[in-house]
């Protein structure tokens, strides 16, 4: 069933020695595609990194190299609007994209189908992974893959056949992120502390990797300083001047 499928998802870091072929990822490709897209733009495009040389580099850029050196496929997750400058070229016009709205639109794009990707994936047994580590240096794996103007990787996505079985990580209660008519944040009060409770038991009862953490103490910390701070300055050499 598609719903216990999709509560069923860990991610996957660790796989076995086995390459999808073109046949076997176009098919889930295939399926991804039919995600919704606004305006049916498809702000999108994937680059399948299949040298092991240019694997081995965006594994040291990402600070993910076992997975970038060890997935089935090893896919960069791009937001796209060369390909719509060349469709309006066509119609003897030009675009705009450099505003923030046509961003918005396009990473969103983005991972409507990265979603339907994993999902595709997942249902033929597969596990999948997604990198944000590539964005730790956007525009040196740019140009590692030779991206445009107006291309610009979102995340990565390794999928392969796993070779672990991770825990499912408890989710935010539906209380928590469903409001009804009117934003209520004063039941953050009781509905973290009880969260904090569950992540911490199972971190302390997951099979590996245990330890002392809650929700809100990692949350405190990762977003206690600022990340990636290169990425405005990449996204206006890609022509996103937030307009």
């Amino acid at each position: 069933m598609v719903i216990e499928l999709m509560k069923s998802h860990a991610s996957v870091r660790d796989y076995k020695d086995k390459q999808l072929s073109r046949e076997e990822l176009s098919e889930l490709i295939e399926a991804a595609q039919h995600a919704a897209t606004s305006h049916f733009v498809q702000a999108y495009s994937i680059v399948w990194v299949t040298d092991r040389n240019k694997r081995k580099k965006l594994g040291e850029l990402s600070k993910n190299a076992k997975q970038m050196e060890g997935a089935g496929a090893v896919l960069l997750m791009c937001a796209d609007y060369n390909r719509l400058k060349h469709a309006a070229e066509l119609q003897g016009g030009s675009i705009v994209f450099d505003q923030a709205e046509n961003l918005i639109v396009a990473v969103t794009d983005v991972g409507l189908l990265a979603q339907n990707l994993a999902l595709a994936a997942e249902s033929k047994g597969y596990g999948i992974c997604y990198i944000g580590g590539v964005r730790n240096n956007m525009q040196a794996i740019s140009d590692l893959v030779g991206l445009p103007e107006g291309v610009f990787p979102v995340y990565g996505l390794t999928i392969g056949v796993p070779n672990e079985a991770n825990e499912v990580k408890p989710r935010l209660p539906v209380e928590a992120i469903l409001h009804e008519n009117d934003y209520d944040e004063e039941k953050y009060s009781s509905l973290l502390p009880a969260y904090d409770a569950t992540v911490q038991n199972y971190y302390e009862a997951r099979s590996t990797n245990q330890k002392q953490a809650t929700w809100t103490q990692q949350m405190a910390q990762f977003l206690s300083t600022p990340k990636r701070p290169d990425i405005k300055e990449v996204l206006a050499k890609k022509g996103y001047h937030f307009k």
